[in-house]
């Protein structure tokens, strides 16, 4: 088979050629689009979901839809132990520049800009290149507390938005790498616009703590936010987003291939990818057959072991490749934290911190009291095969 127009793309984030099984997701996402420009209640959404699942993807799926139906649309990939007040200030200077070209919003970008001037002078953020030749709003955004500024500026840029007749779109991925501070203040100035009827949404992807990060942060957050699980694809989901790539490519694949590729993947949407792109490298002519799909699950289980999976392992100490063999020595997920104790023979408030270390890193999480699990499919199995 022609390497070059192999259409399965196994990477970080990029697009599938089939979309498959999201529908309801991405038609909830537009209809919030839509009634948010009409001035009606439209709640914010959260993706929650494991490694893999597709989440990033549909991120930038909604940002198409949001420009679409001519949103501005600032999109962030939250990174471990940066502040979102640096992560922010660019992206709200930008949607202002191109809101102050609008005349009817002209005034209200110009008080909004000014209230970002106040706003990086309270937090010292390091402005770089980007400089506001206006003096900055006394006393609005500028009092250096997050919790307070941010609802404040998050109201002029939605005032901005609302005079040009149109929303702006904020996109947040890898939530769980937020600060709770910063979390909190999200949510708090998400409520505020929201309850003056601003044009602002919020879209955002993260791990499965995120809900219970959410709820703690503010109780009304359940109210604010939807949080869409997103999972791996049911069979006929996952069968289409095999065999309707290769089909557009005017190639077949058998009924057995397609069987033994959603079994070895467990339906998760990288994993297609994947042992998609493999079937069709190693198949010599169409259609793929079950063969074809088998020597595939070799080569694509190699690949994982030595990025995916590994690049994740790489990122622990040895205490805490400690911890997560010893999960995955007691088999498939989820795991009671006293098991872990026992099998490491250590008390389980010893292995408190080291559990929260590895928490951090987005390795394993939280599902309930005293249960916990990985955050990579599969991980435990590649932990047996290559470490054990």
């Amino acid at each position: 088979m022609d390497a070059v127009r192999n259409p399965f793309a196994p990477g970080a984030g990029s697009p599938p050629p089939e979309l498959a099984g999201r529908d309801e997701i991405i038609c909830d996402a537009d209809t919030a689009l839509q009634r948010i420009l009409l001035g009606k209640h439209a709640k914010s959404q959260i993706l929650l979901g494991l490694r893999g699942t597709g989440k990033t993807v549909l991120l930038n799926k909604i940002e198409g839809l949001a420009e679409d139906r001519k949103h501005l649309t600032s999109f962030i990939e939250a990174p471990e132990g940066r502040k979102l007040t640096d992560l922010l200030y660019p992206k709200i200077h930008q949607v202002l520049r191109k809101l102050s070209t609008i005349e009817q919003a002209k005034a209200f970008a110009y008080s909004a800009m000014r209230a970002l001037r106040g706003f990086a002078s309270g937090f010292k953020i390091e402005v770089g290149d980007l400089s506001i030749s206006v003096d900055p709003l006394p006393g609005v955004a500028d009092s250096g507390d997050l919790e307070i500024d941010l609802p404040e500026l998050f109201m002029q840029v939605g005032r901005a938005a609302n005079a040009a007749g149109m929303a702006w779109t904020l996109i947040i991925d890898e939530v769980q790498y937020l600060a709770k501070a910063d979390l909190s203040a999200i949510i708090v100035a998400l409520h505020r616009v929201s309850q003056k009827k601003l044009p602002i949404l919020f879209f955002g992807g993260g791990l499965p703590q995120i809900a219970s990060l959410s709820g703690n942060a503010k109780s009304y957050a359940e109210r604010l936010f939807d949080f869409p699980p997103i999972g791996p694809l049911d069979t006929i989901s996952a069968a289409s987003a095999i065999r309707q790539p290769i089909l557009d490519e005017g190639e077949s694949i058998s009924d057995k291939a397609v069987k033994i590729i959603v079994e070895k993947t467990a339906g998760y949407p990288y994993f297609l990818q994947e042992w998609g792109f493999q079937s069709w490298n190693i198949a010599t002519q169409s259609p793929i057959t079950g063969k074809d799909a088998k020597a595939a699950s070799v080569k694509a289980l190699e690949r994982l072991d030595n990025s995916f999976f590994r690049v994740r392992y790489d990122r622990l100490t040895p205490a805490e490749r400690e911890y997560v063999l010893a999960m995955a020595s007691l088999g498939h997920g989820p795991y009671r934290s006293s098991d872990v104790a026992d099998v490491l023979g250590k008390e389980i408030r010893a292995l408190g911190p080291r559990r929260a270390s590895i928490i951090s890193k987005g390795m394993i999480y939280s599902r309930a009291q005293g249960d916990i699990d990985f955050t990579v499919p599969m991980f435990d199995d590649f932990l047996r095969r290559t470490e054990s």
